[in-house]
């Protein structure tokens, strides 16, 4: 299926969004939950699976979604379609501080691999897979990298890194360690692998687990400084300091429970 050819721009620092500009006829897809806004003229149609084989009958339609499934997304995909006469543009936001990454699929060999959760959006025809890491130890042990998704065509697809973002060409044989959870994208030429941290109570009391990610190249990567695990693991410890959100909410004195025993003074 020819791709849909789109224009774009990212505006916003921590918190962005993308604004795609599609002629008539144009459209493109996005993740479930990322609109921003809309032109008038764009129609929106949630359809079953990824959009990229409108064509391919039901069978084709439950393979694209069940292919979603499998990477914890939507059953759903919504697509905006320019119906107008003229240009009109819809948006995509952040769904947490990051940067969006605009990634032309034609410039780095028509394949993308990404964690399940990065995608925001693509030019319709853009399709959307999943990728199993074929290693049993990336399996057993992977965490978020097990099922990434994989961006097949020729288009424009947008993804997002939460935080700072690295952005890495390695050389052939060249590897990084990193923490499985900063792992965005990457090309397919890039080997992808599960290590042992080396030290049982370094894995224990150091915060960062028994397992790391090994990328070796030769390709490009993409990395993230704050993944939503780790964000969110945050938000929950700080809740738990915060003793469940009593009158003393988030006082120095929270954490030991003081505030409660002197407020059952009252």
């Amino acid at each position: 299926m020819a791709m849909d050819v789109v224009d774009y721009e990212i505006f916003g620092s921590e918190m962005q969004y993308v604004e795609v500009e599609l002629d008539p006829g144009e459209a493109a897809i996005g993740e479930a939950g990322v609109m921003m806004y809309m032109q008038d003229g764009i129609q929106m149609d949630t359809i079953f699976g990824d959009g990229a084989q409108p064509q391919g009958g039901f069978f084709g339609k439950l393979m694209g979604a069940g292919k979603r499934l499998l990477t914890g997304e939507s059953l759903f995909t919504t697509v905006y379609h320019n119906e107008g006469s003229g240009k009109r543009r819809v948006a995509f936001a952040a769904p947490y501080p990051g940067k969006i990454v605009p990634v032309d699929l034609s410039q780095i060999g028509g394949t993308l691999i990404c964690q399940k959760d990065s995608f925001l959006a693509a030019a319709k025809g853009v399709s959307l897979g999943i990728a199993f890491q074929k290693k049993i130890g990336v399996g057993l042990f992977g965490g978020e990298g097990f099922i990434m998704q994989k961006l097949d065509g020729d288009g424009m697809a947008f993804i997002h890194a939460g935080g700072t973002l690295l952005e890495k060409t390695l050389a052939p044989g060249e590897t990084l360690r990193v923490d499985t959870g900063c792992v965005v994208a990457f090309q397919p030429s890039v080997d992808f692998d599960i290590q042992y941290a080396g030290k049982v109570k370094t894995a224990l009391f150091g915060g960062e687990g028994l397992f790391f990610a090994t990328l070796s190249g030769p390709g490009k990567v993409w990395l993230q400084s704050l993944p939503l695990s780790r964000m969110a693991d945050r938000i929950v410890m700080a809740s738990r300091a915060a003793g469940g959100g009593g009158k003393e909410g988030g006082s120095a004195l929270a954490g030991f429970g003081l505030g409660s025993l002197l407020g059952n003074d009252e």
